[in-house]
């Protein structure tokens, strides 16, 4: 099993949000800054970005606009609303705690207690 694969798939909403709290980015960007930011380990393809994407937006969280540059295609940006940003730090928030609680189990951590 591919436990990277596994944890990623519930995560990936949480990854577009940080990237988009620190700037409006269309779709490929956001995939880009994100493998940039992993160090080139995280690869995300269209049929997970976008999907991501539209249920972020459905859920009121970011917001797409059109937008025509000088050259090339019309594209999507997509940005956070308030309640995305205000939904970003909680799940930042919820994967500290959770990241901190997993390392005192598999004693990774300073924090962590000897048996």
């Amino acid at each position: 099993m591919d436990y990277r694969r596994e944890l990623l798939k519930g995560n990936i909403q949480t990854l577009v949000l940080a990237v988009l709290s620190d700037a409006p980015r269309h779709g490929y960007s956001i995939a880009q800054e994100i493998l940039r930011r992993s160090g080139d380990t995280l690869r995300f393809g269209e049929g997970s970005i976008y999907p991501a994407l539209h249920t972020l937006e459905r859920e009121e969280l970011i917001v797409g606009e059109w937008e025509t540059p000088q050259t090339g295609p019309a594209r999507k940006v997509y940005r956070l609303t308030e309640k995305g940003l205000l939904e970003f730090a909680a799940r930042k928030q919820t994967w500290t705690d959770f990241a901190r609680t997993i390392d005192r189990v598999i004693g990774d951590s300073p924090d962590a207690q000897p048996i």
